[in-house]
């Protein structure tokens, strides 16, 4: 990895759902997932540089260690239900790197855990439908780390913490997940209750200084409606690593939308004082 002296930022985005920018969206406006959609796009270009490489922590990989990809060439898991035949037929051969993955096992063996390097594992769809977008030609490698599935989110604040060296090795750091994610409620296309409030939460709580950060963010069940808008927690917890991997640095929201009825937020860490440059 390339050292630097301005390290990456870390990111939490919206995955969407299943693969949604990639069909005609038959629940609600068929234009649904657009703003969205764009907003991936144009992600890489806010970057200081081009990375050397990913390392994602996707809402859809739950294995103790945690669970490291070390394979070259990762197959794609297409991990979602009753979509059209032709999402089954996405290609996204980005390369595996076993380098980084050897790098973040190393880091966390440090921080007191048992990782384990997987060379079976491919990439989920938390992973490739977001950075087919991101990242269209597939030339940045990818590394994916699970979550654990005691779901605890101070675990996974360690986690991120951890890894965080990685930022100033010119690694991007995100968190696929979505920041509201009642599939019932969603499923209908109707408002879903507390939502608003619960991301007005997230946003604030985001921006605090690092210590105050972790405390709300391990108490998230206090929030306003929280158990309401994340029935189970696994879309939110890749926010807890990529808020441990920030430090320091505070949380930006840079992408807020309302799709199905919940809101969905982009949420960027770095050091920088910035303006909020939500589209």
């Amino acid at each position: 990895m390339t050292p630097s002296t301005t390290p990456q930022p870390v990111f939490y985005i919206p995955h969407g759902g299943g693969p949604c920018f990639f069909m005609d969206w038959t629940l609600g406006p068929a234009n649904t997932w657009d703003r969205m959609a764009d907003w991936l796009r144009g992600l890489s270009a806010t970057l200081p540089r081009r990375p050397d490489a990913v390392l994602v922590i996707s809402a859809h990989w739950e294995a103790a260690g945690p669970r490291i990809t070390a394979g070259a060439a990762p197959e794609l898991i297409y991990d979602y239900y009753g979509f059209p035949p032709h999402t089954y037929e996405i290609t996204y051969p980005a390369a595996g790197a076993p380098a980084l993955a050897a790098r973040a096992r190393d880091l966390l063996e440090g921080a007191g855990f048992t990782p384990h390097l997987d060379t079976a594992r491919g990439f989920d769809h938390g992973i490739f439908i977001p950075f087919k977008l991101i990242y269209p030609d597939a030339d940045i490698p990818i590394v994916q780390v699970s979550m654990d599935p005691g779901l605890d989110p101070s675990l996974h604040h360690q986690i991120g913490r951890a890894l965080a060296p990685l930022r100033d090795e010119n690694v991007l750091i995100v968190g696929s997940g979505l920041s509201s994610h009642n599939l019932g409620a969603m499923m209908r296309n109707t408002e879903l209750e507390g939502s608003a409030a619960f991301n007005q939460w997230l946003e604030k709580v985001s921006a605090l200084p690092a210590d105050e950060r972790a405390a709300a963010l391990g108490g998230w069940e206090a929030a306003p409606m929280a158990r309401h808008v994340h029935p189970r927690e696994e879309h939110l917890l890749p926010l807890m690593v990529a808020a441990g991997a920030a430090g320091e640095d505070p949380g930006h929201c840079v992408y807020r939308d309302v799709v199905l009825g919940a809101v969905a937020l982009g949420i960027r860490f770095d050091r920088p004082e910035r303006e909020d440059a939500i589209q």
